[in-house]
């Protein structure tokens, strides 16, 4: 694999359409916003785990070779993925010897002695973390591209993770919607028996419905290349993020959160390793502006004028609109 030698800033744009992008559980699932602008926001824990599932669907469960693939914090459809200590703890036994791994199987037969198995593998492998975290960087995608706290349980310490991004946050205010829906049934007998006492028949509950019309979001992604060579994680590695990005919301269709969509990713390749030009420099010479009538309120990405500043970028910076074909395959060929 080839090693991840440049520096990558990334701008993400996409939106959401009579949905609900990232709900608040502090706030009734409301959509988050942000209180003094009323900004629509998503978290970077959310969008990186849109991440992993397409990672995962589209490496592992298609039967796609997916050796270094795999996804350490799994979803609800992973239940085996869900128990962190467990993966953990795999990753120490693939350093065991054979009477060691007889030994440790022994004493993890019995779940009662969970804690003991782990004091096992903590002393077995003292001294080894860093083989533990090579192990877990090789084979989970999401360890070594965003990192991992790996102390919880049989200890592996802590990767620190190349790339990182930000919350998105929507270009302009964003209007909340609290909607009611009715469902013509009840779950109980009981509810059924007190409708059909009071109007001799069931009329159903009452539930919520949180959305916004529309938004369009932004966020900024970085990849250091030094930490990519502490993971492991690799040009091709590179590749399957941006991938991810682009397609991410196909996999990840839900009637609460709408339609939502990747519009554009821009991404700056640097030819130094530690970067030849500031982020936020590179950042200012992608501008959105409103299109048409800037009083209505935006309905979809077509109220929206993106601009891209490309006259005199700093030597040694390259700049790549993936959303368009010919540049995807200008950096990736």
């Amino acid at each position: 694999m080839t090693e991840l030698k440049n520096r990558y800033d990334l701008v993400l744009m996409f939106d959401c359409t009579d949905g609900n992008p990232n709900g608040d559980p502090d706030a009734g699932n409301m959509p988050r916003t942000d209180p003094q602008t009323q900004q629509g926001l998503v978290t970077d824990v959310c969008l990186k785990r849109k991440v992993r599932d397409w990672v995962y669907h589209r490496h592992i469960s298609e039967g796609t070779p997916g050796d270094g693939y795999d996804i350490f914090f799994g979803h609800s459809g992973l239940p085996d993925r869900q128990v962190l200590n467990r993966q953990i703890a795999e990753a120490h036994v693939s350093l065991l010897d054979d009477k060691q791994r007889a030994e440790y199987e022994k004493k993890a037969a019995d779940q009662k002695k969970e804690k003991e198995s782990y004091a096992f593998l903590k002393k077995a492998n003292d001294g080894r973390v860093a083989d533990v975290q090579s192990y877990l960087c090789r084979t989970r995608f999401d360890i070594r591209t965003f990192g991992a706290v790996l102390s919880t349980g049989p200890n592996a310490g802590q990767v620190r993770g190349p790339v990182q991004c930000t919350f998105a946050r929507s270009f302009d205010p964003v209007y909340l919607q609290d909607l009611a829906i009715t469902r013509k049934s009840v779950a109980t007998e009981e509810d059924a028996r007190k409708q059909m006492e009071k109007d001799n028949t069931i009329t159903g509950t009452i539930g919520r419905k949180t959305m916004i019309p529309y938004g369009f979001f932004r966020n900024h992604w970085f990849v250091s290349p030094g930490l990519a060579a502490q993971t492991g994680f690799n040009e091709a590695d590179f590749k399957v993020l941006c991938d991810a990005l682009l397609n991410m919301f196909e996999i990840d269709r839900s009637a609460s959160r709408g339609f939502m969509a990747t519009r554009r990713l821009f991404v700056f390749r640097h030819d130094l390793k530690f970067g030849n030009a500031p982020a936020h420099a590179l950042f200012e010479r992608i501008r959105v502006a409103r299109a048409g009538d800037a009083d209505a309120p935006p309905r979809s990405v077509g109220d929206y004028h993106i601009e891209v500043d490309q006259d005199d970028m700093p030597d040694g910076v390259n700049l790549y609109d993936l959303s368009d074909g010919a540049d995807y395959r200008r950096l990736f060929s």
